[in-house]
């Protein structure tokens, strides 16, 4: 036998079908797997698994003590991925098993945190229906409405008021501290950078009541300052700032380095080429880090109730007096044992979710685009631009060759259109 004859096998060892020369045998044949849909013995496999999951859970109820809904899930569960990787066993080979068994975990999780998620939102969204139809729930505060009072009389207003008032503040304040730490974490490689990483990565693990005593030991304490609106966006701001710096620096250290040579090359220095390269090529993840940081500081109802208080009216002046916000008014009035104030509490539960919720949707408006992509009005700007600069390099050529430049409409470098002797000149459209 030369080399010739030898069978050729791949690179996982496997034979492709060329069998040696003289033997006689039929070459042999492969076939391929599909990667898309859903082949029938996949649902037949799943079915069968299923049927016979819930048949040994309801047979261990009858002959053994196991009882309640959740154990009886889990051992059908569990039987279902036995039975089910065992279907797959008779028909293919352990990769295919393991394969098959994999992707039922990792779908059954899936399944599962969103239907929590679901179950939560639809809960809360449910509960607080009934009161969420009346106009008066953002209009009115609580001044005028009692434990006994109807759903038509009193809102949450003034728990909108301070929520909007309170995140603003802390927004303000929190951004741009956050993109600046951000960046300077990405473009400092120190030891004080380092350690500055290491601060923040434990601040994100910080109590929402240390962020609370703080503010009022510093702000009202020791600084003689009263309970408002601002004490509590303070606290907040706290709370926020190192999820913000975290997310903000992760984003930017995605951003591919050559990005950065190439801005380096061009002879950009480095301010601008983080400014004009780096953050609008990390705007998607940016944007996401602002969703998060506002995620971690809506919610708090810690921090409001050390630095700011309760109060059943609307106070629009975050500098004086007590100021309420949705998740502290949720807390106070579920707690207060009237089914009438419960049904508010999920209101102002339900409403801050709404929030949550259109918060995120602007937010990946505004940064879900692509690196490059612009809109219209970017599109214009950069067309403006490059006019303009390619105006001033045309009066500089001019000026140099002693030429009157008198009218440039456009000034777009097109093809070569330079004559025999000079075949490197160009002409402007």
């Amino acid at each position: 036998m030369t080399l010739l004859d030898t069978p050729q096998t791949d690179a996982a060892g496997l034979g492709t079908g060329t069998a040696p020369a003289g033997t006689g045998n039929a070459p042999a044949t492969q076939v391929r797997r599909k990667v898309r849909g859903v082949p029938r013995s996949t649902v037949r496999n799943l079915l069968g698994a299923a049927l016979a999951g819930i048949s040994v859970a309801l047979l261990l109820t009858q002959v053994t003590a196991l009882t309640g809904i959740f154990g009886v899930a889990l051992v059908a569960y569990l039987v279902f991925v036995l039975v089910y990787g065992v279907l797959v066993s008779l028909a293919d080979d352990a990769p295919v098993v393991k394969d098959a068994v994999m992707t039922v975990l990792m779908a059954s999780m899936t399944v599962l945190a969103l239907g929590a998620l679901a179950l939560v939102i639809g809960f809360t969204l449910a509960r607080g229906w009934h009161s969420l139809i009346h106009l008066n729930t953002y209009t009115q505060d609580l001044s005028n409405a009692g434990p006994l009072a109807p759903l038509t009389v009193g809102g949450i207003g003034h728990a909108i008021i301070g929520t909007l008032w309170m995140i603003g503040i802390a927004v303000v304040l929190t951004v741009p501290l956050g993109l600046v730490a951000a960046v300077y974490l990405d473009m400092t490689r120190s030891r004080p950078s380092n350690a500055f990483r290491t601060v923040i990565e434990a601040m994100t693990a910080l109590p929402s009541i240390l962020a609370g005593l703080f503010i009022y030991a510093l702000w009202i304490l020791t600084l003689g300052f009263e309970k408002s609106g601002l004490a509590a966006a303070l606290a907040l701001s706290v709370m926020m700032l190192p999820y913000m710096i975290r997310a903000s620096d992760l984003a930017l250290r995605l951003v591919p380095g050559n990005l950065r040579e190439a801005s380096a090359a061009l002879g950009a220095p480095s301010w601008r080429g983080e400014l004009q390269v780096v953050i609008p090529t990390a705007r998607s993840g940016l944007a996401t880090a602002v969703i998060l940081g506002v995620a971690r500081g809506i919610g708090e109802a810690s921090p409001v109730l050390l630095t700011s208080g309760y109060t059943p009216y609307i106070n629009g002046n975050p500098l004086h007096g007590p100021m309420a916000s949705l998740p502290f008014t949720a807390l106070t009035l579920v707690r207060s044992g009237s089914p009438l104030l419960t049904e508010r509490a999920f209101a102002a539960a339900s409403f801050l979710l709404l929030l949550v919720i259109v918060l995120f949707v602007i937010a990946r408006k505004i940064g879900g685009w692509g690196p490059g992509h612009l809109s219209d009005r970017g599109m214009r700007r950069v067309r403006e631009a490059s006019m303009r600069d390619a105006a001033r390099y045309s009066r500089r050529l001019a000026a140099r060759d002693g030429a009157t430049l008198t009218t440039i409409p456009v000034a777009i470098p097109v093809a070569n259109t330079g004559t025999p002797d000079d075949p490197n000149q160009e002409t402007l459209r």
